[in-house]
């Protein structure tokens, strides 16, 4: 017979295995896989990822859209996005951007990797 600890103990476990399949995409870990970039909480990120790059550069590009897009499934809920993004210059050119971000599940926290101009 279980201890009423260990059945108490269970429920979270359960619960939290099942929020794991339910958020993450039916992929194997470390895979690449395209995303959707008509997506709205895809298209969030993008801009997320842009606001993000001028709050530390501060050279204030403006976000125009997003080319395109791949993700990766790691480990704990955390998922990694290689972001494509037009944006435009203060002086009105536009440029292609890539963003690497990290999106942690788990915590709801988004960390931006890297931000670059494509040549």
């Amino acid at each position: 017979m279980a201890f009423p600890t260990m059945r108490a103990g269970l429920l979270p476990t359960i619960a939290v295995v099942a929020i794991f399949v339910a958020i993450l995409p039916m992929a194997a870990f470390g895979g690449l896989y395209p995303i959707d970039i008509n997506n709205s909480h895809v298209q969030e990120l993008a801009r997320w990822a842009v606001a993000e790059h001028v709050k530390q550069a501060n050279d204030g590009i403006k976000f125009n859209k997003l080319v395109s897009g791949n993700q990766r499934v790691g480990r704990l809920g955390i998922i990694t996005f290689d972001l494509i993004i037009d944006a435009w210059n203060n002086n009105g050119k536009g440029a292609r951007y890539e963003a690497l971000l990290d999106k942690r599940y788990w915590w709801g926290k988004r960390t931006l990797l890297s931000f670059k101009r494509l040549a």
